[in-house]
């Protein structure tokens, strides 16, 4: 596929994103580049294109979870696209790792979400393609052009098909008021907040709800879930508070440790996830709850967009 200037798009993948790769090129009527990566005995590994990229305009597609090896062969890929003398490189992240480290909530931490926007840059990416950052001022972070796609593209359509009445809007809490407004606003329908405290890291403490519960099909809407520690303590509560049902969404299903096992023994009757971050293959997880919705032709529509040079801001919602 050529463009304007004539030179071509080609869309490759790095190993754990392939998944989501070969969905997106399907989307744009493109095969997925060719690329391989050679490993050796220590874990060492090197990506090569076994394909001519030269004067392409080339999409490399990965996620970065767990976060530091997939982040290790992104950054590997692009300086290997950009030597072997690719017209642009831009990195499709779905879900983009380091984005809770946005800022130093105490002293003598980093801020590795800047720290990764630097070494994307010095890697040779000209542009860098996300979706749902966990904070939007991350985009700041780059001196580099950022498309920041919403999941809410997919999961508003899904939401009305459900025809709820007595729908609500929830965040689990305060830090994801904003994204459940927008969510409200569009929906034309009432919002809650679940306001908790955290013990430390990865572990809540008490949590209250700040709206009518009582009588409403409730939906939390999140950014990501790590634990599921703050999304299930929200949605037994609310059901606990009247709630008739409740329902989750979350962009980037992270799930560690115990989440499925605490999702399953929860009050959410339905997990709604995108695939920016596959669902575990494990056997012995039942999946029942979950609902997943694609966001390759969210993000094909928006890189054939950004190949030929046209506008985008009209595909968001919010």
């Amino acid at each position: 596929m050529d463009n304007i200037q004539g030179n071509q798009m080609k869309v490759f993948s790095c190993r754990e994103s392939r998944y989501l790769a070969e969905k997106i090129a399907a989307q744009l009527n493109l095969e997925l580049g060719k690329a391989e990566i050679t490993t050796f005995s220590d874990g060492e590994f090197q990506p090569a294109f076994t394909e001519s990229v030269r004067g392409a305009t080339v999409f490399i597609v990965q996620s970065t979870f767990p976060p530091t090896e997939n982040l290790f062969e992104l950054l590997l890929m692009i300086d290997a696209a950009h030597r072997a003398s690719a017209y642009k490189v831009i990195a499709v992240i779905p879900y983009f790792g380091w984005a809770r480290q946005d800022r130093k909530d105490r002293p003598r931490v980093s801020i590795g979400a800047k720290m990764v926007a630097n070494i994307l840059q010095a890697s040779g990416c000209d542009r860098v393609m996300t979706c749902d950052l966990h904070a939007d001022q991350i985009q700041g972070f780059f001196d580099m052009p950022v498309d920041h796609l919403y999941a809410s593209t997919i999961f508003l359509p899904y939401l009305r098909d459900l025809k709820l009445e007595n729908m609500s809007i929830a965040s689990p809490d305060m830090g994801g008021a904003k994204r459940a407004n927008a969510y409200s606003r569009i929906l034309g329908c009432p919002m809650i907040i679940c306001h908790k405290s955290r013990e430390k890291a990865n572990v809540v403490g008490s949590m209250t709800a700040i709206g009518d519960v009582e009588g409403r099909n409730v939906v939390i809407v999140d950014d990501m879930v790590d634990t599921a520690g703050t999304i299930t303590k929200c949605a037994n509560m609310l059901l606990e508070k009247g709630a008739l049902s409740v329902r989750a969404i979350c962009t980037h299903p992270v799930l560690s440790g115990n989440a499925y096992e605490r999702i399953n023994d929860s009050a959410i009757s339905e997990f709604i996830v995108s695939d920016t971050i596959p669902l575990t293959k494990r056997e012995d997880v039942d999946l029942s709850k979950f609902t997943v919705l694609s966001v390759a032709p969210l993000f094909a529509d928006i890189m054939q967009k950004v190949y030929e040079n046209k506008a985008i801001s009209d595909t968001f919602i919010f």
